[in-house]
C-alpha cells in the first residue's frame, strides 16, 4: 500500500461545528502503509512541522488499529506498529480521518481547531468517522476490507484580510488552503482536498456557503469572516 495524491477528494461532504466538522483493502491485516505524497502546503507548513512518510504510515495504521479493536475487538489479531521516534505526534494540532468506501465518502470528522495531541486526534477521529457521522450507518465488519483511511494534519487557521470579492478570489489559493467561512452562527470549512472537486474559486466559494446555510453569493458581498489553513495528508492505496 502507498499513500495517494494529497489532491484527491474524499471529503466534499463536510459540515463544519467549528471545533468538531464531519469531514478522508486487501485484507487489513496485509495492508500496511508505504509511502507519503509530498504535502501540498509546503510552501505554508515548515519543516518542523511536516510528518515523513515513516510518521504518515504509523499514523495510517493507528486509525485502522483503532477501528478494528472496536470493530472486532478480540476476534481479529492486530500487528503493533513501534511509533518512529518523533515529538511530532504529541503536538496539539487539527486533524482529520476520512473513509471512503470503493471510492466514496464512508465518514469523515475532525477538528480544525487544535484541542489534543496528533495521535489523540487520530484516534479520537477514526472512532468518530468509523461509527459517529451521522450521515451514515456505522462501519460495519462485513465491508472493513473495501475501506480506506486518510488522515489529515492541520496548521492553524489564520485570518485572511480582503477588501472585496475580487480580492478574496485572488488571495485563496487552489489545492492549498483550506477555507473556513463564518457570518454570525453560520459557518463551514472545505479542507484543501475539495478544490479537486470545485476548482474555480467561485464554485468553491458559492458550494462552501451553501454549506454554512447561507446564499451561494454571500461570498460577493466582502462581509464574511474567513480564515484559512494547510493539510498535510497521508492516504491508503
Amino acid at each position: 500500500m502507498k499513500i495517494a495524491n494529497i489532491h484527491q477528494v474524499v471529503s466534499i461532504g463536510i459540515t463544519f461545528f467549528f471545533s468538531m466538522v464531519l469531514a478522508v483493502f486487501v485484507s487489513p491485516g496485509a495492508r500496511t502503509a508505504q509511502a507519503v505524497k509530498p504535502p501540498a502546503q509546503e510552501e505554508t507548513m515548515n519543516h518542523e512541522q511536516e510528518f515523513t512518510e515513516e510518521e504518515g504510515a504509523y499514523l495510517l495504521q493507528v486509525a485502522r488499529e483503532t477501528i478494528e479493536k472496536e470493530l472486532f475487538g478480540k476476534r481479529r489479531e492486530v500487528k503493533k506498529l513501534q511509533p518512529p521516534p518523533s515529538s511530532k505526534f504529541h503536538q496539539r494540532r487539527g486533524t482529520f480521518v476520512t473513509l471512503t468506501k470503493d471510492g466514496n465518502l464512508r465518514g469523515c470528522i475532525g477538528h480544525i481547531i487544535a484541542r489534543e495531541s496528533v495521535l489523540e486526534g487520530v484516534r479520537e477521529n477514526a472512532i468518530n468517522a468509523a461509527f459517529r457521522d451521522p450521515r451514515f450507518a456505522p462501519v460495519g465488519p462485513e465491508e472493513w476490507d473495501r475501506i480506506k483511511i486518510e488522515v489529515s494534519i492541520l496548521t492553524d487557521p489564520k485570518p485572511l484580510e480582503y477588501r472585496d470579492a475580487k480580492d478574496l478570489l485572488e488571495k485563496l489559493k487552489p489545492g492549498i488552503d483550506g477555507v473556513i467561512i463564518k457570518k454570525g452562527y453560520a459557518q463551514a470549512t472545505f479542507l484543501p482536498q475539495v478544490w479537486e472537486q470545485l476548482p474555480r474559486k467561485e464554485d468553491f466559494l458559492t458550494h462552501l456557503c451553501l454549506k454554512a446555510g447561507l446564499d451561494g453569493d454571500a461570498w460577493k458581498r466582502g462581509d464574511l469572516e474567513v480564515l484559512t489553513y494547510q493539510v498535510q495528508a497521508f492516504e491508503e492505496e
